[in-house]
């Protein structure tokens, strides 16, 4: 019912420059998208415009000419470096003979062809489910209405209403069945955290190298390639420290305009990125789009909610790079803010593991509150973090609570209570008295 984008094909790409910067793409990362996905590039055609065309995109002129390139090269398909919308999909199709794609469906598809796990699947699955909701009528184009007569008599719905019916009823299904593995992975993080062992989350633009440093430090065998999204299903390993050990993940690379229908699919796993004491940005220092990648993924960290999370900066690939050694930078307080690595030829992981250990030691907060009873409902969340160690309560009907969390547990707490927890925060020897 759904058109599948299938590795082997030839491909033109279409690559519109704005003049808004929110609409802004890179060509080169549309090629490395295709290139992941399988696919041939056999031509790209590129123009600029002010903002979208609302019924080709392109504009009426653009479109037969990718049609004539289309027709010249026998491409399969088009592939946008762009959001289309459902009708600009339609429209351009009928111009061009073939299936056109915008740069979402590609992204999906890439992440479908790398799920290996069953949540992976399901999340993917979950995704392409909520966005070609809104192109389903492609798929019927030649069964707009159920016919009559007799033996071909339906319940009285179009063909599009139950095909949306039943996409509806998967979509629940599989929102259930995630939200059971969500339960899943709420319980490991808490054996986690009885354990004490603090969990460090690698983020980063995709292809910045976190898998590979992710095998280096934890002598795993994680799948790492020179491509985007080589990596989708998260995994994590114990990695010892000069004074300890933590829990280290490797997670799936960010890119520019995420789609959103990814982010809300997988919410289970990017969890383990909001819920981490420390945060490893990965980043490619020898790519030219260095500080771009850098601003796009901190965006998406604010849009999943892990913009408070503590974050050291690992400046990889240093071996692509003249007279630059690995080092440690500190901020004016003496606080490690970034380290220069390279995971492909293991150097300066002996300053990263330092660099860690300075900055775990810091994200465990362990606080004394008295909580009044009015104020009770603050229980629950400290409940579900698994952070309370002792509770009693004083004459007065106040709970005095002990509690130990990370430091951006905490912070995002007083920040969502609008800072009165922190009036909450007492010294237990001043008011011995009042228990």
């Amino acid at each position: 019912m759904f058109d599948r984008y299938e590795a082997g094909e030839t491909a033109v790409l279409v690559h519109i420059d704005f003049s808004d910067e929110e609409r802004r793409e890179d060509l080169t990362e549309l090629q490395l998208l295709v290139e992941s996905a399988g696919a041939k590039s056999v031509g790209v055609i590129t123009g600029s415009r002010r903002s979208p065309d609302r019924k080709f995109f392109v504009g009426s002129g653009k479109a037969e000419e990718l049609a004539a390139l289309v027709a010249a090269t026998e491409a399969n398909v088009v592939i946008f470096n762009h959001a289309l919308s459902p009708a600009q999909e339609r429209n351009l199709e009928r111009v061009c003979q073939c299936r056109v794609l915008d740069r979402t469906t590609l992204i999906l598809d890439i992440f479908a062809q790398r799920a290996r796990t069953h949540e992976g699947k399901l999340q993917v699955e979950l995704a392409q489910l909520r966005h070609m909701s809104t192109r389903l009528i492609r798929g019927w184009t030649h069964l707009e209405r159920q016919k009559g007569g007799i033996g071909l008599r339906g319940p009285g719905e179009t063909q599009l209403e139950t095909d949306r019916r039943l996409l509806r009823g998967r979509i629940k299904n599989i929102n259930k069945r995630l939200e059971r593995v969500d339960k899943q992975r709420e319980q490991s993080r808490r054996a986690r955290k009885r354990s004490d062992l603090s969990t460090v989350s690698l983020v980063g633009y995709t292809n910045a190298g976190k898998s590979t440093l992710f095998n280096a430090l934890t002598s795993s065998d994680v799948y790492a390639a020179d491509q985007l999204f080589a990596t989708l299903d998260p995994t994590l390993r114990k990695l010892d420290l000069p004074d300890g050990a933590v829990i280290l993940a490797d997670t799936v690379g960010f890119i520019r305009h995420l789609p959103h229908d990814l982010v809300a699919a997988f919410k289970a796993t990017l969890q383990e990125t909001k819920q981490a004491e420390l945060l490893l940005h990965i980043v490619d220092c020898a790519d030219e789009n260095m500080t771009d990648n850098f601003d796009q993924v901190q965006s998406v960290l604010k849009e999943i909610g892990a913009d408070e999370v503590m974050q050291l900066v690992v400046c990889n690939k240093i071996d692509l790079l003249e007279d630059v050694t690995p080092r440690i930078e500190y901020d004016d307080m003496g606080k490690p803010t970034r380290v220069w690595v390279s995971a492909q030829k293991h150097l300066g992981f002996d300053l990263l593991l330092k660099a860690i250990t300075e900055l775990i030691g810091e994200v465990i907060q362990e606080l004394t509150l008295r909580i009044p009873a009015t104020a009770g409902h603050y229980l629950g969340q400290f409940y579900r973090l698994d952070a309370i160690q002792q509770k009693e309560y004083d004459s007065l009907g106040n709970c005095i609570l002990s509690v130990r969390l990370s430091d951006a547990n905490w912070r995002r707490l007083t920040k969502q209570s609008q800072g009165e927890l922190e009036t909450f925060i007492f010294d237990e020897s001043i008011d011995e008295g009042t228990r």
